[in-house]
């Protein structure tokens, strides 16, 4: 193998030199490992990774900041629509669900219940939706720039924060304009949105790697939402749906199922929180532990932040590519 040529000036004083080129039969990966080359996409240490994705917190605000504002651009209400959304759909669940078909019987101040339902589980149905476009919206900026992709499904959780806590000011006016008290329940309802929230994180981080390399879950995902609102009690009291003599409790095992639903525990627990009437008119009608499902609700956003995160991390040097 020949020397690296060197280069020189006129006066013959050599500038740099033309690095060796590789073999034919040398293979690229022993030529970057004899050169000291490394692959700038690799994936680093968790360690490593998860202080970039932190160094970057202020990019994320900013970047989720920008996003939000510019959803609505193109509309003359803007982000009024963040409201009226929700709102809307909670009118045409009423009318349907609480008026036509009597749903709303026997439970107390069926609004309040049902708006508090639709306002969280578009939460995390906005958290799926969008995280599952993170990454192939972003392409042209994942090969642009480097930096941790887990920023990009960080981002869509902060952008749907950011409307939850906009349309909690309505919720809250709700609440209130039915006669709920001031008390020491409403102090937790912080923590129930800071759980829902991990579990926001890491649900988006599990769409966003899927969607990644399968487009077409965009398609499926409005069926796989609107399955799972049915099935999470937003639009019904489950308790009331499972008591004794009824269709469900005749398949208790579904039931169970459907209890440690996470959409539906943190649904329960908000209204738990929220509304001191549907409180006093589960714990006297369909007892329940609190307590475990307080503990449910933990279990599912450790496990599922954590899980995500991996599940992301672990293709991290993949997005973009192709």
């Amino acid at each position: 193998m020949s020397h690296p040529e060197r280069l020189g000036s006129p006066g013959g004083e050599s500038v740099g030199t033309i690095a060796e080129p590789p073999h034919v039969n040398e293979k690229l990966a022993d030529y970057a490992a004899r050169h000291g080359l490394r692959q700038s996409a690799a994936r680093p240490p968790l360690g490593k990774y998860l202080q970039s994705v932190w160094a970057r917190r202020n990019f994320i605000w900013a970047f989720a900041s920008a996003k939000n504002i510019s959803l609505y651009s193109d509309s003359r209400l803007g982000q009024v629509w963040q409201v009226l959304t929700p709102l809307l759909n909670a009118a045409v669940y009423y009318l349907i669900f609480g008026l036509l078909l009597g749903l709303s019987r026997g439970l107390p101040d069926f609004i309040p219940f049902l708006v508090t339902g639709v306002f969280l589980f578009g939460f995390t149905q906005r958290s799926v939706t969008s995280g599952a476009k993170s990454v192939g919206d972003n392409l042209s900026l994942i090969r642009a720039l480097h930096f941790p992709r887990a920023t990009l499904p960080l981002a869509i959780a902060v952008v749907e924060l950011q409307q939850l806590l906009l349309s909690l000011g309505v919720l809250f006016a709700i609440v209130f304009a039915y006669g709920e008290p001031l008390s020491l329940y409403l102090l937790l309802f912080v923590p129930v949105v800071m759980l829902q929230l991990m579990f926001n994180v890491g649900i988006s981080m599990v769409m966003a790697r899927i969607g990644a390399f399968n487009r077409d879950i965009t398609q499926l995902l409005p069926f796989v939402m609107r399955t799972w609102l049915y099935a999470s009690g937003v639009i019904f009291s489950l308790p009331s749906l499972m008591e004794k003599g009824s269709k469900l409790s005749q398949y208790p095992l579904l039931g169970e199922l459907l209890q440690l639903n996470p959409a539906y525990v943190y649904l329960e627990l908000s209204r738990h929180v929220l509304l001191s009437d549907y409180r006093e008119y589960i714990e006297r009608k369909y007892p329940m532990d609190v307590g475990q499902l307080w503990l449910t609700a933990g279990i599912w956003s450790v496990v599922m932040l954590v899980g995500g995160f991996l599940y992301f991390y672990k293709a991290e040097e993949r997005y973009g590519r192709g």
